[in-house]
């Protein structure tokens, strides 16, 4: 139960008015009031528990002090007390919670433990009295509530909205005290202050959402949409800074004020937004609205001075999934079709340059195709936006969903090129090499504008691309350099001069590689020298000679491995990277060298984990270079090498004699 204040109050403020003022101050210290209040009324200052509540200002049965004695000081020698505040000026300086306190105190002398709570027969005048102050509280303090917002004008200060606040908190307070002695509060008292509050608050919020008054921003080529959304989304977040920044120092910690505003705010633009959605949107519109929920309105509660002060996640997204769904796929669908409508664009002009044999543009020595860079920021322009607009990075992929389609459209223009003899083919093929570098990038590195299926399909097609492409630039090289090729494992081969020749056609055949760009080039010379090396081992395998002894054997190691070392280093000269290829020429030097079975046993068993695609054909071709092996040695050298597969378990990491085909 409420105790009293401390201070001293006026008579007149609890005990009924002789006059009918809901605040008149009478003597009071008649026989016929203090034999009343001596018989029936005595008990109404009884709280819970027995306490008396006249004795806490020293009133007894038979002892009624007066108003005077009540506001004199007792002793001269003190300073005087200031004058306690009738109802009406309290409420005339806004001290709403001072009147809130004196209303109670009239109301427990009245009504507390009293069995008639409705009627007290014969204070009717004092009880209408009361009702009445009541009714003018609760309009003043719901005025003040009303004017939260306007803090900052000047409309209603933060005083007078802080005792508004307590006042509400304290009404509240008596409505439970009501609950807890298990009586029915009299009707004419305005309970359910809290939901007051509420309910108040809730009609500022909808009035200033639905009419701002910020300032607008520049409307220039704004849709009606845009426009609306705009102000309200200023308004929003100026109330939103004024709340944080000041209505909350009115309030009590434990109100948590700002999440209330939040909330309210929050709900009553979500009801908004979803009446705009209802209505049916145009593109631009659609865009706007769709960014307005996922991106700028959560910003809002990003800005400095909001930060820590609204717990943002349990409002969770302006609109529900069933009112975005329709606004995603109504975006999605639009930027899908730009994107592909785009891309085929572009493919259709590098098809018509080709046909009209127009070469692609030269840069530092290099052809280069714009048609790839254009694709690719046009990926990012569409799908990187898309991410804020939709909130969500894997819808947001979707729009790329047509992608692979494209890229085999990409394919079959190249291999038209390849099939169609025009002057202007080897270039746009190089041009191409290119693209088909920058878009394995873009896949291998940004994965998140993609779906993995679709990304999987377009760089599959893209590693087909180049591999055409590199196909088609080399073969014309291998035709030149067969007739060295047709020399190799044969008894020329041993001779010097005729493998030098074969170095001098690689290089003079190499420039004719020229022209794709740099990072190309060198891939294109590392497959170069692969297919070289690839070769050879196949032209050394088929037999072209027989090594019939040891010093034979020992020539051919050593022409093997400085063969090896040449090819190494024209290739690296020209660009390749692939240092492993010598080791594999070096490693069946070695064999061709050795005499003992278990030594030959040890270099395939190396050769086949280096890799694993070695196979038993492959070893005995080998080993019947050597004629002094017995067919049983070769058996055994092989059942070796199967030993040695079977513990890697195809976990090599190399590929190459597959590529070797031997009779």
């Amino acid at each position: 139960m409420r105790t009293r204040s401390s201070s001293t109050q006026s008579e007149g403020n609890f005990l009924p008015s002789q006059g009918g003022s809901s605040e008149g101050g009478g003597g009071g210290g008649g026989g016929g009031r203090g034999g009343w209040l001596n018989g029936k009324f005595q008990k109404l200052f009884r709280r819970p528990g027995g306490q008396d509540i006249g004795n806490n200002i020293g009133i007894t049965p038979g002892n009624i002090p007066s108003t005077e004695s009540l506001l004199l000081p007792s002793d001269p020698e003190k300073p005087p007390t200031p004058a306690i505040l009738r109802f009406e000026q309290n409420l005339e300086q806004k001290r709403f919670w001072e009147a809130s306190q004196q209303l109670i105190e009239r109301e427990e002398r009245l009504f507390s433990e009293t069995p008639e709570a409705e009627g007290l027969p014969g204070h009717e005048e004092e009880v209408n009295s009361l009702a009445a102050d009541y009714e003018a509280l609760e309009r003043l303090i719901v005025e003040t509530l009303q004017q939260s917002l306007s803090l900052n004008t000047g409309e209603v200060s933060t005083e007078t909205l802080t005792s508004a606040v307590k006042a509400v908190y304290q009404e509240d307070e008596q409505d439970q005290l009501w609950k807890q002695r298990d009586r029915t509060p009299p009707g004419w008292r305005a309970s359910g202050w809290m939901e007051l509050h509420d309910t108040t608050l809730r009609r500022l919020v909808e009035d200033h959402m639905d009419n701002p008054s910020t300032p607008p921003a520049n409307q220039v080529q704004q849709s009606s949409v845009e426009a609306d959304v705009c102000s309200m989304g200023r308004q929003l977040l100026a109330d939103l800074q004024l709340v944080v920044g000041v209505v909350k120092t009115c309030y009590p910690t434990h109100a948590n004020i700002c999440d209330f505003y939040a909330r309210i705010f929050h709900q009553h633009t979500s009801a908004r937004l979803k009446k705009i959605a209802d209505f049916g949107l145009g593109e631009k519109d659609c865009t706007f609205l769709l960014r307005w929920v996922n991106e700028y309105y959560p910003g809002f509660f990003q800005k400095p001075e909001l930060v820590g002060e609204i717990s943002v996640e349990p409002l969770g997204k302006l609109l529900s999934e069933e009112h975005l769904k329709p606004l995603e796929e109504q975006y999605l669908s639009t930027k899908q079709t730009e994107l592909m409508t785009y891309i085929r664009r572009v493919l259709d002009q590098e098809k018509q340059n080709w046909k009209d044999g127009v070469e692609p543009k030269m840069e530092d020595g290099c052809y280069n195709s714009p048609a790839s860079y254009d694709i690719i920021q046009f990926i990012y322009g569409m799908v990187t936006p898309a991410e804020k607009v939709v909130g969500d990075p894997h819808k947001a992929r979707s729009i790329t969903s047509e992608l692979d389609t494209l890229m085999k459209s990409f394919k079959l223009f190249q291999d038209e090129v390849v099939k169609k003899n025009q002057s202007n083919r080897r270039a746009v093929i190089k041009a191409n090499l290119g693209g088909v570098q920058q878009f394995t990038m873009v896949l291998q590195k940004n994965g998140h504008l993609f779906q993995e299926d679709v990304r999987t399909k377009c760089l599959k097609v893209l590693s087909d691309m180049k591999e055409s492409a590199h196909t088609y630039l080399l073969s014309s090289v291998h035709d030149a350099l067969k007739p060295h090729y047709r020399k190799l494992g044969t008894s020329e081969w041993l001779n010097k001069p005729e493998f030098e020749r074969l170095l001098v056609g690689i290089q003079t055949q190499s420039e004719e590689l020229q022209g794709s760009k740099e990072s190309c080039h060198q891939e294109l010379m590392c497959q170069f020298h692969q297919e070289v090396t690839v070769e050879y081992v196949k032209r050394l395998l088929r037999g072209g000679v027989k090594l019939k002894d040891k010093n034979q054997q020992d020539k051919a190691c050593t022409t093997v491995k400085d063969n090896a070392e040449s090819l190494h280093e024209l290739f690296i000269e020209m660009g390749s990277k692939e240092d492993w290829l010598k080791e594999i020429l070096t490693t069946i030097a070695e064999v061709l060298k050795l005499q003992d079975l278990p030594a030959i046993q040890m270099q395939v068993a190396s050769l086949g984990n280096a890799f694993p695609d070695l196979s038993d054909k492959h070893v005995a071709a080998l080993l019947k270079l050597k004629t002094n092996i017995t067919r049983a040695d070769r058996k055994t050298v092989k059942e070796t090498l199967i030993d040695a597969l079977r513990e890697t378990n195809g976990a090599g990491s190399r590929s190459f004699f597959s590529k070797v085909q031997v009779k």
